[in-house]
């Protein structure tokens, strides 16, 4: 016969094993998550070439081939809708539409690349500026000074926030949902850059969104306008084109934009971010 301080002991034992497994259960769903990110960043997007670094996209026909790789792409964790901290000022540019523009092949690098060149997105947040390093991202840094100076960003969304796994802020697409491109496409430049070795991209670190699936080792090349801005230290593998860093009063209207949380995602597993982050206008200059 069991006595009750055996049996006090087998239910103490017993909660304990739950508690385990279900412990073991939450670090095996991270550790899948963390492969997922490092593995299956890219999707392949409509339209010019252009990809997202940690965007997905599905819900129209050109894209049902890459609704596999869209499904496994992370995403920020669900939350409830937030306060949006940069309403009043999206409120008061409502209504101004980006421009639709599309080039059949790359600009022609005209930048001085002994430079270094400042890109200002005076956002509805607050402005963030970068420094970008010409001569080692000239292809890039030309894209951008070639693309604000024709006002393609202006009026453009900041359309992904990921706050999971990776801390990133996408931005780039006049389209607003991940699917947009300039129509050409982007030499990878700076992969070996010392400030994202061990596959960490530090806080400040602005780079490219590409195709690039590293299970497959195919999609080099393939930037477009996409961009990410890192606001927390991401792990993250050295496939994404390094070219800027946020300066420390753009890192503070991240960081506001980062606390306002993502929505959780929609038809197209795009996470975009509580604030109503639109790039007014997007200015390029030597510094």
């Amino acid at each position: 016969m069991v006595s009750n301080e055996q049996r006090r002991r087998q239910l103490a034992r017993e909660k304990y094993l739950r508690q385990q497994q279900r412990r073991e259960t939450a670090r095996h769903k991270s550790r899948q998550r963390n492969v997922v990110i490092a593995a299956v960043l890219a999707v392949v997007l409509a339209g010019g070439g252009a990809v997202a670094a940690t965007g997905a996209l599905s819900g129209n026909d050109k894209d049902k081939k890459d609704d596999a790789a869209s499904s496994a792409t992370p995403s920020a964790s669900p939350t409830s809708k937030a306060p949006d901290p940069c309403a009043k000022e999206a409120k008061a540019v409502a209504g101004k539409k980006p421009k639709k523009l599309s080039w059949k092949k790359e600009p022609t690098v005209t930048i001085d690349k002994s430079a270094s060149y400042t890109m200002k997105l005076e956002t509805t947040c607050g402005d963030i500026s970068m420094t970008m390093d010409a001569g080692k991202a000239p292809h890039t840094v030309n894209s951008f000074s070639f693309l604000a100076g024709k006002g393609y960003f202006d009026h453009t969304k900041c359309h992904r926030l990921v706050n999971q796994g990776i801390y990133v802020l996408q931005c780039g697409d006049p389209q607003g949902t991940g699917a947009g491109g300039p129509g050409y496409t982007l030499p990878d430049e700076n992969l070996k850059d010392a400030s994202i070795k061990g596959g960490k991209y530090p806080a400040g670190t602005v780079a490219m969104a590409n195709q690039y699936n590293p299970q497959t080792k195919q999609g080099r090349n393939t930037g477009g306008s996409q961009f990410f801005l890192v606001y927390k230290k991401s792990d993250l593998p050295p496939d994404y084109t390094p070219f800027g860093t946020v300066d420390k009063a753009g890192m503070k209207v991240l960081e506001k934009i980062a606390n306002a949380g993502a929505a959780p995602p929609d038809q197209t597993m795009n996470t975009a971010p509580n604030a109503s982050v639109v790039i007014n206008k997007a200015t390029v200059g030597k510094s």
